[in-house]
């Protein structure tokens, strides 16, 4: 060989290097969750935040969590770098990280950015983010190429590959929870991975999100050459040649010493936009032999210290109970000894009140009847289940109280009241115009996906309706009341009940009359809410002009989508907008939810990606499952299907009823 040969396959190797740093550079999300100015006291605590993260994450091993302030200006930072990154790869991916979450996030209150080559996650909120799971929003990449040898083996040895390595990235320690592994593909080729995940989450959880992410690549890229996921809790890579650095020296990868030039089909694409889920696609080359084995006793080590963390996750439960649990004396000063003027609204389970803590924070109190007979350990545990839901489009359980018959939920403050109060008012609807409503219907929906899919537990709504949803100080919707939620078995599509519960117009037909229950019943009602949002009408008692109409807002809407005059559906003070194609969009998507045969109804995460992506086609919707009030009343009733929803409030909260199986 020559030397410009040796010349050609060195740059042809930098090259190489070069366009995998750019496909891995920072991919940023700026949450919609609320903004603040630049002189603020919350801008400041960011940047204190921030520059505490710089400043000790190596020196506490590439993880580091911190907070600064108080109240609604709390700020609450958390940093992780690969473990296997030099100590001066981390820094500069933080400090990188930073400046351009800096630069694209100038105002939001929360944001996460995946820093690049070699990845480092850093992210802060306006909320407590320290050992929760979340699996939105998610970043991924794939290698253009597809997998040229037999499928059905390469799925059996990289499933099992898989498998093996998210049961030991999961059982790291409270420290590291990383995982490197190969598995021979050929007797020259290997397949090799890493995963990793915050080290704040539990065992359990640090599997379920490596699970989702391997789930999420499965569903995106299944055949290519190599790919990641990135989520807010995990990462995960894989490959066909040996990327990463063994984590007893973290030193520089070896480039391959010798590639041959990416054809002009390996071209590197990446698609811009806010969208929750991007894809990234990167350029990867043949494998060459590198072995980067882990000791056994590794592995013994880590089974050792599963045993200790499942101990431990007992103990970090009941320190949770703890932390979540607020004493009477301090909610009867903050809402001013239950007085009537802080009184929001009344529920089905007892009153709400607006209430000031001592350091400034604004929640809403659910008082609870006194006559419940739930025991207090009942109450704790159910307290501990709602907890877990966190998500920036649901209401947020802050904590509880249980001193003797006093049973009290403390709710995150949402001022703008419930979306019935804009939607249906003649003067307030006037503030809602198509942006506000489109993020509001996009919001729902992500809402009810982490509900199905991405929270810890698979958790049908079964009262979701303009009531339930409220609205935060920048229009953001989040869903409420969870008292006739109800847990369902992650392997098991749909189960009967005899109790049939929520409220007239948002029911879907086969749980309506034969008690059938699914995630396709939340899909119905979130296809009635888009209508609903679309046309400023109740579905149950809609009005053409000045005079009430028998049909229900269904059967009007799928009548005249039929007939060719879908515009009549529109709210009128919508018409004319130059955005009225996204509207007739978003009112097929409702029509698709609302199809009287469950099975063809999309999933939540269909939706979601139809509601992101205007590129995507939309199947042709078939008669959907007409909902007439009046003509069924006599027979729900008798099933005590009555909604449990009382008058209209400002938070209207409830503790959940949720029925494990």
């Amino acid at each position: 060989m020559d030397n410009r040969s040796i010349s050609l396959t060195n740059f042809v190797s930098l090259l190489f290097h070069f366009l995998i740093s750019i496909c891995l550079t920072n991919a940023l999300y700026c949450y919609e969750t609320g903004n603040f100015t630049t002189n603020s006291t919350y801008a400041k605590n960011r940047a204190l935040v921030l520059s505490s993260l710089a400043s000790n994450v190596t020196a506490n091993g590439g993880f580091y969590t911190a907070t600064v302030g108080q109240g609604t200006d709390k700020v609450y930072g958390l940093v992780l770098c690969r473990a296997d990154t030099p100590s001066d790869a981390c820094s500069k991916c933080v400090n990188t990280t930073i400046t351009e979450l800096i630069e694209k996030c100038p105002n939001q209150k929360e944001a996460i950015s995946w820093g690049g080559g070699p990845p480092c996650i850093l992210r802060y909120a306006n909320r407590s983010i320290f050992g929760l799971l979340e699996l939105q929003p998610t970043d991924a990449g794939y290698n253009v190429n597809n997998i040229t040898s037999n499928m059905e083996e390469f799925d059996q040895t990289w499933s099992g590959l898989m498998s093996r390595i998210v049961t030991k990235a999961s059982m790291g320690s409270s420290k590291v929870k990383f995982a490197t592994e190969e598995a021979d593909l050929t007797p020259f080729q290997k397949i090799y991975a890493l995963m990793q995940c915050t080290p704040d989450m539990s065992q359990s959880n640090c599997s379920y999100c490596l699970q989702k992410a391997v789930g999420y690549y499965q569903s995106c890229c299944h055949g290519k050459q190599g790919g990641y996921v990135h989520k807010p809790n995990c990462i995960f890579r894989w490959d066909l040649y040996p990327f990463y650095n063994s984590i007893a020296d973290a030193l520089p990868p070896t480039p391959p010493p010798s590639i041959s030039p990416p054809s002009t089909n390996n071209t590197i694409s990446k698609e811009n936009g806010t969208a929750t889920t991007r894809t990234v696609v990167i350029i990867t080359v043949p494998a060459i032999v590198f072995a980067a084995l882990v000791a056994l006793t590794c592995s013994l080590f880590y089974y050792r210290k599963s045993k200790q963390e499942t101990k431990s996750e007992d103990l970090d439960e009941n320190r949770s109970k703890e932390c979540l649990k607020f004493n009477f004396e301090t909610i009867r000063l903050a809402t001013e000894d239950f007085s009537d003027h802080n009184k929001l609204g009344q529920g089905g389970f007892g009153a709400v009140y607006k209430g000031v803590l001592s350091d400034g924070q604004v929640v809403a109190v659910k008082r609870l009847s006194r006559n419940s007979k739930q025991e207090e350990v009942d109450f704790k545990n159910e307290v501990m289940l709602v907890a877990r839901l966190q998500h920036r489009n649901l209401v947020r359980l802050l904590g509880f109280c249980f001193e003797g018959h006093e049973r009290l939920l403390i709710y995150e403050y949402v001022p703008n009241s419930s979306l019935d109060h804009y939607i249906f008012d003649l003067e307030k609807r006037l503030l809602t115009n198509w942006g506000t409503r489109y993020k509001i219907i996009v919001g729902i929906a992500r809402g009810i996906l982490y509900l199905h899919e991405d929270s810890q537990l698979r958790i049908i709504h079964r009262d979701l309706k303009v009531s339930n949803i409220l609205l935060d100080e920048e229009m953001n919707p989040k869903i409420s009341d969870f008292g006739t939620a109800r847990l369902f078995p992650t392997d098991q599509s749909e189960d009967a009940t005899s109790k049939i519960v929520g409220t007239f117009g948002y029911m879907a037909p086969e749980y309506a009359f034969q008690g059938i229950l699914s995630v396709k019943l939340d899909v119905f009602s979130f296809g009635v809410l888009i209508l609903e949002i679309i046309s400023g009408q109740k579905c149950n008692k809609f009005r053409n002009g000045e005079e009430e109409e028998e049909r229900d807002l269904i059967t009007y809407a799928w009548d005249n989508w039929i007939e060719g005059t879908a515009s009549n559906i529109i709210d009128p003070i919508l018409i004319g907008a130059a955005s009225t194609p996204d509207i007739l969009r978003c009112i097929q998507i409702g029509l698709l939810c609302v199809q009287a045969d469950a099975g063809k109804r999309p999933t939540m995460a269909s939706v979601v990606l139809m509601l992101d992506s205007c590129s995507v086609a939309l199947p042709a919707s078939s008669k959907p499952g007409y909902f007439v009030y009046s003509e069924h009343m006599s027979i729900l009733s008798g099933n005590q299907s009555k909604s449990r929803s009382a008058q209209l409030s400002a938070n209207q909260c409830s503790i959940s009823e949720l029925e494990p199986r």
